[in-house]
């Protein structure tokens, strides 16, 4: 008897997000890889790196046999259930980039992540993905004395290093509270290198577009391990020029890889549409995203369909960078997360919480994302996003596209090409230390609503950080 090749439904991936819970129509699930297969370009990984990879791969060159392997379906890990910014921030500094790779390379990076922010722009235009996209910028808020004091800080250095008021401009209390009308607010900055989108929908149409282009998708087929040439999976081995490894949080499950990048959680919270009213107050006329200078990471947009979305840090990391569907829904980080955003916004209180979910995000040990390739080899990366992805895998699938094809480019030539960072400890020492990190963040913006000012916390937290 022939083996059942027939896909599941995928109604069941509406509970990933309320992105998902939104896309339209019926979810079908690709069928899986039915058996050996040749290719030019084996792409590991359904995520937006894989298949923005795809989509400049097949463009520049119609002829590649391109697929794409996903273990579960397009989109279903933190490309579909993100924040929604594409913005074009960077897992490291500008200052950090001019150490590794000399003076000038931090601000190449970041014209780079500017220019992604518009080429994302581009794409969804030109290709029909109906994502929302919005480009309203991104304010970032100071509420306490400490806070307002990283907001001079931040100013001060960007001013140093050339960076004028068209890219980051300074938010005096009014002008702050004027876009986001949240509580407590002595100032901010704004940035208008941001777009607030739907990322599951930008995911969803990105798919469809690269397999109008030719690339063929396969899911429910899981890779147990990648080498040179060849990709094994359970439903049969993939022949291939080129391999490129777009797993990001889900790395540790592919052999050899454990320790490359930590799986570490980030969960979110949606409101019910909320009324004009509340708009008229909270701000947010433009959809831009908003964050504020705490050390334990917030973040949050006005969707599309007038709801609230809002995320932060604080889930633990768990032993062994164990990824389990359970962790995706902690009750005690949602309630805080629910906490925090009525601290923010107390008409809010009694708003009801729709939705609730999260997922794992990669973390390399340095913290640096990274796109590569090992040219003998044919090997090729990229990822370590630390929840920047959305944009990031923009620019690096179109590295990734120079790379492969043998190009000496700009994009080639930036600082996080071929960046190789050191594996994380084994256990339990990450263990310790990621939650220990976790938690100093908590206590550092504790301290500093006690005190009114930074502390040693903060101090020690970029330390361990920066290790």
């Amino acid at each position: 008897m022939e083996a059942d090749l027939t896909p599941p439904s995928g109604e069941r991936y509406r509970a990933l997000s309320l992105w998902w819970d939104g896309l339209p129509g019926n979810l079908a699930v690709r069928p899986a890889l039915p058996g050996d297969l040749e290719v030019d370009v084996a792409v590991v990984g359904g995520g937006l790196t894989g298949l923005w990879a795809s989509y400049y791969l097949s463009r520049a060159d119609p002829g590649l046999r391109i697929a794409v392997l996903e273990r579960d379906v397009a989109g279903f890990g933190a490309s579909g259930r993100n924040g929604g910014w594409c913005s074009a921030l960077f897992s490291v500094s500008e200052e950090t980039l001019d150490k590794e790779s000399g003076p000038g390379s931090g601000r190449a990076q970041h014209l780079a992540m500017v220019e992604t922010v518009l080429e994302v722009g581009r794409v969804v235009e030109a290709e029909g993905i109906d994502c929302g996209f919005r480009r309203g910028g991104t304010v970032v808020l100071a509420r306490t004395p400490a806070q307002l004091q990283r907001t001079h800080e931040e100013i001060a250095e960007a001013r140093g290093r050339g960076v004028g008021e068209d890219e980051l401009r300074f938010l005096s209390p009014d002008e702050a509270r004027g876009r986001v009308g949240a509580t407590d607010v002595l100032g901010g900055t704004f940035t208008p290198h941001c777009a607030a989108v739907d990322p599951a929908r930008l995911v969803r149409g990105l798919a469809e577009v690269v397999e109008r282009q030719g690339v063929t998708i396969y899911e429910q087929t899981e890779v147990s391990s990648i080498a040179p040439g060849v990709v094994t999976t359970g439903r049969g081995t993939v022949r291939a020029g080129t391999v490129v490894r777009a797993t990001e949080g889900y790395t540790r499950t592919l052999a050899g890889h454990e320790r490359d990048l930590v799986p570490v959680y980030s969960l979110m919270i949606a409101t019910e549409p909320l009324p004009e009213s509340f708009w008229a107050a909270a701000g947010l006329a433009g959809r831009e995203t908003f964050a504020d200078h705490r050390h334990l990471v917030i973040y949050g947009q006005r969707t599309e369909d007038g709801r609230m979305a809002f995320g932060g840090r604080g889930a633990p990391y768990h032993f062994g960078s164990t990824i389990r569907p359970g962790f995706d829904r902690d009750p005690g980080v949602h309630e805080a997360l629910r906490r925090t955003l009525v601290e923010l916004f107390p008409a809010l209180a009694e708003a009801r919480i729709t939705h609730t979910w999260g997922g794992p995000l990669g973390i390399a040990r340095d913290w640096f994302s990274s796109v590569g390739i090992d040219g003998s080899a044919r090997m090729a990366w990229a990822g370590g996003y630390v929840g920047d992805g959305l944009s990031t895998t923009n620019l690096a699938g179109r590295t990734l596209r120079d790379l492969i094809l043998g190009r000496s480019t700009e994009l080639t030539a930036l600082p996080w090409v071929n960046h190789r960072s050191k594996q994380w400890e084994p256990e339990p020492f990450r263990y310790v230390g990621i939650n220990a990190g976790l938690r100093l963040a908590a206590s550092a913006d504790r301290a500093e609503d006690r005190k009114g000012r930074s502390t040693w916390h903060a101090t020690a937290l970029a330390k361990l950080v920066g290790g």
